[in-house]
């Protein structure tokens, strides 16, 4: 059992640094729209999915998937509703990084966390402890801390943690496999890709098949790219605690912001720093509070990990 738990975290925590990393992969498009890359990466998504369903003998149980969801209304739109809400994550991330506003986006997955336990008190109903909410306050201070320093409201970070958060929500309603609900969700959006994708042979000079072979492989490489890590996070997730994951999380922003400051040069001041401060005391109160309280029930560990 120790022995699947360790390999339950390296798999989670390496898709994590892969997601951390992604803003590299971005970078090396920043010649694209943001756009463009948005319509590339839904379609290759697809494909390359399809051809790792076809693999692993998995075609069958996506034919099903589909099927039952077309005949069950909630669960149908709340597919809709996740394609949407990943492609808008998606598409601000992108952009985010290729506009040079990497610091702001590991900000917005920094406070995904407090955001999704916010909407399960708004929607679910959910009670929050009061570390909880003590770590909601020093979040606020945080952001407050960066809203009045700049004199704007940290929209990008908040429209990433809003649509991620809601993103998670809406999957609650689905409940697939990862793979599968990658692919269906990517199917969903596909036609959208498509029609992009063909106004821009039509009428302008799109970046993918322009003569340039890097940008090319870049492009088709970007289905992959967004597969791997979730796929060796569903494979790590099985293995390991909920309160683990908790605590892997941050190595995503964490690798986000580093690369931010120190690589590509983001400005970062003493303001920042202090109202990093205040986020980062949040996400340890918060995090420590939530794998206090699931440690302390009955069998916690044991189930986590036989999820």
């Amino acid at each position: 059992m120790e022995n699947e738990e360790r390999k339950g975290i390296l798999f989670a925590a390496f898709a994590y640094a892969l997601w951390g990393l992604l803003p590299i992969y971005w970078k090396f498009l920043s010649q694209v729209n943001p756009d463009e890359i948005l319509a590339n990466r839904v379609f290759w998504s697809f494909w390359f999915m399809i051809v790792l369903l076809a693999v692993n003998g998995n075609i069958r149980a996506f034919k099903a998937e589909g099927f039952s969801l077309l005949k069950k209304k909630k669960r149908l739109f709340a597919l809709f509703a996740a394609s949407a809400l990943i492609s808008i994550n998606w598409f601000f991330y992108i952009w985010a990084v290729n506009t040079n506003q990497m610091v702001e986006a590991s900000l917005g997955y920094y406070i995904n966390p407090l955001v999704s336990v916010l909407l399960g008190v708004i929607v679910l109903k959910e009670v929050l402890s009061k570390a909880q909410v003590v770590s909601f306050i020093l979040a606020l201070i945080g952001v407050l801390i960066i809203t009045i320093s700049y004199g704007v409201f940290p929209w990008i970070a908040f429209t990433l943690a809003f649509s991620f958060g809601l993103y998670g929500l809406v999957k609650k309603m689905i409940k697939v496999d990862p793979a599968i609900g990658l692919t269906l969700e990517t199917l969903t959006i596909m036609p959208i890709a498509l029609l992009y994708m063909g106004y821009l042979f039509q009428s302008s000079s799109p970046a993918l098949f322009s003569g340039n072979w890097t940008t090319d492989l870049l492009l088709i490489g970007a289905g992959a790219a967004t597969a791997v890590p979730l796929l060796f996070f569903a494979k790590g997730a099985q293995k390991i605690p909920l309160y683990m994951i908790g605590f892997l999380q941050y190595i995503a922003p964490t690798l986000t912001l580093i690369l931010g400051i120190f690589i590509y040069k983001e400005p970062f001041s003493l303001i920042d720093l202090i109202s990093f401060l205040f986020i980062w005391s949040s996400l340890t109160l918060f995090t420590f509070s939530r794998s206090k309280w699931y440690l302390a029930k009955p069998g916690g560990v044991k189930k986590a990990a036989s999820q």
